[in-house]
């Protein structure tokens, strides 16, 4: 039986069910320092050196740690992929002289994190640490807004107001806007989606 491709073990590992995750077996992971910005370019140019070279008996997975984001711009939600650590991708791999020559000479790396001059293997422990963080919480909420800022009602029962944010809670994507009726102040409780800051 033929050996599955890189792609198909990796979309093999995304389909499989949430959980504890499986111990990896094959490989140690390792990170790789990049430029950043270049996280995914050397994920797929690692990928198709793998296919080229015939390296997917000792290169298994290669991972650039994100999060779901949500992010807010122009009272729309966006979901975005942001970089848990900007500069760095992990590669599941047999390391030996082959495979190091040929990942650390990969366009867009700077090296292998090291320890005198030796790449530092993460433990099962830390790999799977930083693999659960990537899917284990619900997608964060990025705001724009700080105390103090002035904001413009966009929605509901107050749209075009205009107050001052007292208080953020990003746990409930609300925040608390100090709003002036008939001379007195009055808090009231928004969305994030109902607000936008007066630049």
């Amino acid at each position: 039986m033929a050996r599955p491709t890189l792609r198909e073990r990796l979309a093999a590992k995304r389909t499989a069910e949430a959980g504890e995750p499986a111990s990896t077996g094959e490989g140690q992971w390792y990170v790789l320092h990049t430029y950043s910005g270049y996280e995914n370019k050397v994920k797929k140019t690692i990928e198709s050196r793998i296919e080229a070279l015939d390296l997917s008996d000792r290169v298994f997975e290669i991972v650039v740690p994100t999060q779901e984001e949500i992010e807010i711009r122009q009272g729309q939600r966006h979901n975005v992929q942001k970089k848990v650590f900007p500069g760095y991708v992990l590669v599941r791999m047999g390391m030996d002289e082959d495979t190091w020559y040929q990942l650390r000479n990969t366009p867009g790396v700077t090296g292998f994190v090291s320890s005198n001059n030796k790449p530092v293997q993460l433990t099962e422990e830390e790999a799977q640490g930083v693999l659960k963080g990537m899917t284990a919480e619900a997608p964060k909420v990025k705001i724009s807004f700080a105390l103090g800022d002035t904001v413009r009602i966009i929605d509901g029962p107050f749209a075009d107001f205009r107050g001052e944010i007292d208080e953020i809670n990003n746990e409930k994507g609300k925040i608390k806007v100090l709003v002036s009726f008939f001379g007195r102040e009055t808090p009231v409780e928004l969305d994030f989606l109902q607000a936008e800051r007066e630049t």
